[in-house]
C-alpha cells in the first residue's frame, strides 16, 4: 500500500467511545470529561482515559482552565486522519477492481474453455462415429 499509516492514529479512533468522544467535541466546541461523560455511557474518569488517549495520537488537545481541562478537537490531525482513510480507501478500491478483472478473466477463459471441450468432443465423438461407419461399410 503507498499509503502511510498511522496505527497508532486508528487504534485511538477504532474504539467506539472515542470517536463518540470526538463527535461530541466537533459538534459542541470544547469540553471536559464532567461535560462528555454526561453524553456517553462510561465515567468521567473512563472519558479522561478516552481523552488521553485522543491527546496522545494528537486527536484532541488539552487546554488547562482552572481545575480543569478543556479538550478541542485538533483539526489539522483530523485532516490528516481523513487523508489517510480517503488513501487507504482508494488503495483497497484500486485492489478490488485489479481482483474483478482477474475473475472476469477467469470466468472467460472457463466459459471458452468448457464451450471449446464440448464443442471439440462432440465433433470428435461425430467424426469417430462416421469414420467407423465407413470403416465397417
Amino acid at each position: 500500500m503507498s499509503a502511510t499509516v498511522d496505527d497508532a492514529l486508528w487504534s485511538a479512533i477504532g474504539d467506539p467511545i472515542r470517536r463518540r468522544i470526538v463527535d461530541l467535541l466537533l459538534a459542541g466546541g470544547p469540553g471536559t470529561p464532567t461535560s462528555l461523560s454526561a453524553r456517553v455511557p462510561v465515567t468521567r474518569q473512563a472519558v479522561s482515559k478516552h481523552l488521553a488517549v485522543l491527546d496522545r495520537v494528537g486527536l484532541v488537545r488539552a487546554a488547562p482552565a482552572g481545575r480543569e481541562r478543556h479538550y478541542a478537537v485538533d483539526e489539522a490531525q483530523l485532516a490528516r486522519a481523513v487523508a489517510q482513510l480517503s488513501a487507504v480507501g482508494a488503495s483497497w478500491d484500486a485492489r478490488l477492481r485489479r481482483i474483478k478483472r482477474i475473475a472476469e478473466a477467469i470466468e472467460r477463459s472457463s466459459s471458452n474453455g468448457s464451450s471449446n471441450s464440448s464443442s471439440n468432443s462432440s465433433s470428435n465423438g461425430s467424426s469417430n462415429g462416421s469414420s467407423r461407419n465407413n470403416q465397417g461399410a
